[in-house]
C-alpha cells in the first residue's frame, strides 16, 4: 500500500515523541516528508509486526516426529537438492 493511495481515506491523529528522536528525525528527514516517512516506518514495523504473530501462533507446527525424513542437515540438503532439480524440469515441460 502507497500513501498515495490512501490520501482519500485519512485522519490526522497527535504523536508525542522523546526529544531525542524528534531531533533525529528532524536531521535526516525534510519536515514536508515526515508524513511518508512515518507511514513507512509503521507500514515495515506493522509488517514484522504480523510475521511474528504468525510465527507465534504455527509455534510447534512442525515436528521431528511428523518428518523423521528431515532431522538431519544432510536430509533438508537432500530434500533441497530435489525441490531444486523438480523447478528446472517445470520449466522444461513449460516451454515444450
Amino acid at each position: 500500500m502507497t500513501l498515495h493511495s490512501t490520501l482519500s481515506d485519512v485522519r490526522r491523529i497527535t504523536v508525542t515523541l522523546p526529544t531525542t528522536l524528534l531531533t533525529r528525525l528532524d536531521e535526516h528527514v525534510p519536515t514536508r516528508s515526515r508524513s511518508r516517512f512515518i507511514f513507512q516506518a509503521i507500514e515495515e514495523r506493522l509488517a514484522i509486526e504480523e510475521q511474528l504473530t504468525v510465527l507465534d501462533e504455527t509455534a510447534g507446527a512442525w515436528t521431528d516426529e511428523n518428518h523423521p525424513d528431515m532431522k538431519t542437515d544432510e536430509d533438508i540438503d537432500r530434500w533441497l537438492t530435489t525441490l531444486r532439480a523438480s523447478w528446472g524440469q517445470a520449466e522444461n515441460v513449460a516451454d515444450g
